[in-house]
């Protein structure tokens, strides 16, 4: 990662009309049961290239949390394990092809995660200790400027992942660790690190491996002119290295758990409301501290991406609190966010502001003036745009340029399986507006994404292939059952790219780096 690139940013790379798919690494196809930073990786980017597409999102690129989440990760900074590319590390001499077979229980549309976590994280261990046994002096010396450059969250993130493993807390989280541990006393830290040195220097080598493996991959899509758009989410999870390390800057207990949590009220996503459960900021220590935290986050999210989707942007304006010991989201309330002082914090830090308002669910003026005063492009869905009313801010009619459309997200069906689940008045009233008869749903919604207003325009892999609701990433208000799908290229038809590629030309959206 270049640390200069954020000097040189556009935060709206002059809003040209773009286009691009919306995957997940973990969707990709591959032999270890989860998609990952490989072959595969740099596959995708070439298919994209032969679609004349410009944008790849991402879902966060964080370890998982609870219910295999991307948007619960033990940390705000680290890389996800899991993606390290078990090749690159055999062809690096710290693994060999007989230690390679994959497991029985893997599964290649879904990702078995207990087993892909057990069968990755030892042959992750088997190429740290021979990284370090042969201790060649050019990687040798990568590794260690890495540990430097990022120490200032490395260094409680291997912490808290060893002490988490030895005590085996990654359910009961770190506030049920012995009380030094706990609560951070620096002789027990001190201790527990010189006990457990190798154990820290593995997660410090997976996070290398990642950031190596990640910086390559990222040049390859800029030499294929393809920018990357990340995803931050707004609030981190209670089991996490940031919320251990920097308990003042959280709302919780003497006991480090939450007087309150984050989640949402009934919205267009979920009918009883989302009870996420992550801790909430103590915003008034952030603004003491001139926003430190998120100023480096936010710096190391732009070194990492292009730019980034700032998840529940309108928890900036005012958040959901919902109390700890509440049994429904919508027993919650607003609360008033940073506003002004948070973004004219990041702005002063970063020099100017390269990220995507996830600006859905319960909007107010409030939160639009928020956006449009920092000049953030806002999102659009058009899953959620017909419903009979001609003013629905989601029709393409109504867009303006500095938006961002999609024909569905992570958290919707995909647009097959939100056709068959819609009623016959509601299609009726998509037909009539696009034109259309609705056998190639996700060609027509795609095509009106295209066609639109919106400086980007980005849809799901799932409705490049034309996928049902079992191909469906996440369901909001769920536990269980999400994060998993993946595809294989037996299910990519060779008309998509050509015609992907030719309804791009046709409504302007091919661009170059150079």
């Amino acid at each position: 990662m270049d640390p200069e690139r954020i000097q040189k940013f556009d935060p709206f790379m002059k809003l040209t009309r773009k286009s691009g798919i919306l995957l997940h690494p973990t969707s990709l196809p591959g032999p270890y049961g989860c998609g990952d930073l490989g072959t595969e990786a740099y596959n995708f980017v070439n298919w994209m290239v032969s679609a004349r597409q410009t944008l790849w999102q991402m879902l966060p690129l964080g370890d998982i949390g609870a219910g295999n989440s991307p948007y619960m990760s033990p940390s705000a900074f680290g890389g996800n394990v899991l993606l390290i590319s078990l090749d690159k590390c055999r062809d690096a001499g710290w693994l060999k092809s007989e230690e390679l077979i994959p497991d029985s229980a893997f599964e290649t549309a879904r990702v078995n995660y207990p087993a892909v976590s057990q069968y990755k994280i030892e042959r992750l261990k088997l190429a740290s200790k021979r990284f370090f046994e042969a201790a060649e002096k050019k990687p040798l010396e990568s590794f260690l400027d890495f540990c430097q450059t990022a120490a200032f969250w490395l260094d409680n993130y291997a912490l808290f992942k060893s002490i988490t493993d030895i005590y085996k807390t990654e359910e009961s989280g770190w506030q049920t660790w012995p009380k030094p541990l706990a609560q951070r006393d620096k002789q027990a830290l001190s201790a527990f690190a010189d006990s457990h040195a190798e154990e820290i220097r593995f997660w410090k080598f997976c996070q290398w491996c990642f950031h190596e493996q990640w910086t390559d991959l990222h040049a390859y899509c800029h030499s294929r002119d393809i920018d990357i758009i990340g995803d931050v989410p707004i609030f981190v999870s209670l089991n996490s290295a940031d919320v251990w390390a920097n308990p003042e800057l959280f709302e919780l207990d003497e006991t480090g758990f939450p007087t309150a949590v984050a989640g949402v009220p009934p919205d267009k996503f979920s009918d009883t409301g989302q009870h996420w459960g992550n801790p909430l900021y103590r915003w008034k220590m952030h603004a003491n501290t001139g926003y430190d935290w998120w100023a480096r986050r936010m710096k190391y999210m732009l070194q990492l991406y292009d730019t980034v989707r700032i998840d529940h942007f309108r928890g900036f304006q005012a958040y959901w609190a919902i109390a700890a010991d509440a049994k429904k989201p919508s027993e919650g309330q607003w609360m008033p966010g940073p506003g002004d002082s948070f973004f004219d914090a990041l702005k002063k830090e970063l020099g100017s502001l390269g990220f995507i308002a996830e600006d859905l669910g319960v909007i107010t003026p409030a939160v639009n003036e928020l956006r449009k005063k920092y000049e953030l492009p806002g999102m659009r869905i058009l899953q959620f745009a017909f419903d009979h009313n001609p003013d629905n801010p989601y029709l393409p009619h109504n867009y303006k340029p500095d938006t961002v459309v999609y024909t569905g997200t992570h958290d919707n069906d995909t647009t097959r399986g939100w056709w068959s689940s819609l009623s016959e008045w509601d299609r009726d009233f998509t037909r009539r507006y696009l034109s259309i008869n609705g056998e190639w749903i996700q060609w027509d919604l795609i095509r009106s994404a295209w066609s639109s207003t919106a400086a980007f325009s980005l849809t799901p892999y799932q409705d490049v292939l034309g996928l049902g609701s079992e191909a469906r990433m996440n369901t909001p208000g769920n536990s269980t059952g999400a994060w998993g799908w993946r595809f294989s290229w037996d299910q990519v038809e060779g008309w998509y790219s050509d015609f992907l590629a030719q309804m791009t030309e046709i409504y302007g959206r091919t661009y170059s780096r150079h």
